[in-house]
């Protein structure tokens, strides 16, 4: 062959060496030099299931793994069920992305509910029920506030909801007292009763989206609110008989507080969203719908809750005239009514704060409701921190010397409102909404803890429920001092300091024997 395509001398097709006895070409072979080598090309991308994968039969392979043979255990990896798109693109890979961190977050979700045995004592249902409940809570509460609040100016809003107080929060101070003792009486049918309550909040929440502008808004708040403080103490009676045999009372009570933090927040953000879009009327049909979901939940919670054999109901304080005739009572020691007036002290602050705030950021910037929800959530997301850390804190503790916890918490929330006072603005409000969950939290934990190791466990269900009517009429004392005093900061906290002070007071008698109450010395 002639021209440029003729061959080298000796190249011969035929006798060309294999790959093992092939050697680089001169460097002044005709051909080569002029090129140089060969680029490296890169592999081609294989699926990750392709069978051609494997070396060709004759080459090495790679090293085989242990197994039974070389004396070590085989490790299953966990198969991978969803192994990616098989045609790749930015936006098939993104949702698998997202799909995979929402199976993995819940996951991990039912993993952390479910610790410690959660699973099968009970206790994972009943986590769940009480998430459902926080988050129908959080969304009726950014329906009324939407409505009673936000879409009216700062003296109607004011009024509005002062006649919701009136209407709702007064007849409920009157009926919860009864609902604590009345429930304490259920001794069977208490999940049936848990169900019966979620499902009448359902009800009256499609009232509200039906008939939000109309006086029947206030009648219906006034059930939903009764139902869901009847669902609390009925939580409290039963979660002492979920309790898993490895962790405390305190601790389940701790984790069944954050999971309900971390249901109200997302509720809460979805219901405003939806509140957005659709009007107060669409987060009262999200109330609803989670309500229905509530149902199903509290019909999950295992049937044992409702043995409660040997149960004996608690007496909170001493009833004059009963004889030894009278039916046996778990009578309070100390150190839990100490607890309960710390508790109480504490969660006055807390209601008046949570109302206070929003009336005086609204008094203060009228007409700019974006600027008013950004005050706000300043306020809210420092309580719901502080709800964290309190439950964090408490959680871990030993509680050896319970009265003096108490007293240094309540001396804590009586320098902050005393400083939020003085220093008058935002940002001690936020610090003493920081410093009033922390120590309401704390306060709560350590109440948990009292009654664990002073009440016999036969007593224990009906302290929880009887007391959990008292921490609520505080927190409604607290909240209509927040409305009825005039929007100014320091007028308000200084009414507030001055309540705070005297709970302090009647708490340190207590814890010594003696009280500011006539005719309750101990």
């Amino acid at each position: 062959m002639t021209g440029p395509f003729r061959r080298p001398p000796g190249d011969d097709p035929w006798r060309r060496p294999g790959p093992e006895q092939s050697t680089p070409p001169p460097a002044g072979a005709p051909g080569h030099g002029a090129y140089g080598p060969p680029p490296p090309r890169r592999p081609g991308r294989l699926p990750p299931t392709a069978p051609y994968t494997r070396p060709p039969t004759g080459e090495p392979g790679p090293e085989p793994e242990p197994g039974p043979e070389s004396g070590d255990t085989w490790v299953d990896a966990p198969e991978d069920d969803d192994p990616g798109p098989r045609k790749i693109t930015v936006t098939r890979v993104a949702a698998w992305r997202a799909r995979r961190l929402t199976q993995r977050g819940a996951q991990a979700f039912h993993r952390a509910a479910s610790a410690d045995g959660a699973d099968r004592s009970g206790m994972t249902a009943l986590t769940y029920a009480w998430m459902a409940n926080y988050a129908s809570d959080a969304t009726l509460a950014v329906a009324l506030a939407n409505t009673l609040f936000f879409s009216a100016a700062s003296a109607e809003s004011k009024s509005r909801v002062a006649l919701y107080l009136l209407i709702t929060v007064a007849p409920f101070a009157l009926v919860a007292p009864v609902i604590g003792p009345l429930l304490d009486r259920l001794q069977q049918g208490r999940r049936v009763a848990m169900a019966v309550s979620t499902a009448g909040q359902g009800a009256l929440a499609v009232v509200l989206a039906l008939y939000m502008d109309t006086w029947a808004l206030y009648p219906a708040a006034l059930g939903i609110m009764v139902l869901s403080k009847s669902f609390g103490v009925l939580k409290a009676a039963v979660t002492p008989r979920v309790l898993p045999p490895g962790i405390t009372l305190v601790t389940t009570n701790s984790r069944l507080t954050v999971f309900g933090l971390v249901a109200s927040g997302v509720a809460g953000g979805i219901g405003a969203g939806v509140a957005w879009l659709f009007g107060s009327p669409g987060a009262a049909w999200l109330t609803a719908g989670i309500c229905l979901a509530g149902v199903w939940l509290c019909l999950r919670i295992p049937a044992w809750v409702e043995v409660t054999d040997g149960e004996i109901p608690t007496r909170i304080l001493p009833v004059p005239g009963v004889t030894g005739d009278a039916p046996k009572r778990a009578p309070l020691t100390r150190d839990v009514a100490t607890a309960l007036w710390a508790n109480g002290t504490i969660r006055s602050l807390t209601g008046f704060l949570m109302l206070f705030a929003a009336f005086v950021v609204k008094n203060e910037t009228e007409g700019a409701p974006g600027d008013q929800l950004v005050l706000l959530g300043i306020v809210g997301a420092a309580a719901g921190a502080g709800g964290f850390l309190g439950n964090f804190v408490g959680a871990r503790q030993r509680f050896r010397r319970p009265r003096v916890l108490m007293i240094v918490c309540l001396v804590l929330a009586l320098a902050a409102a005393v400083v939020a006072a003085v220093l008058t603005g935002l940002a001690t409000t936020a610090v003493a909404a920081l410093v009033a969950a922390t120590t309401s939290a704390l306060l709560k934990v350590c109440l948990d803890a009292v009654v664990q190791r002073d009440l016999p466990e036969a007593g224990r269900a009906s302290a929880f429920g009887r007391s959990e009517t008292i921490l609520q009429l505080s927190w409604v004392f607290g909240g209509a001092l927040g409305v009825l005093l005039p929007p100014t900061w320091w007028i308000g906290f200084t009414v507030i300091a001055v309540v705070v002070a005297l709970g302090t007071v009647q708490t340190v008698l207590v814890s010594r024997g003696s009280s500011m109450v006539p005719g309750r010395r101990r």
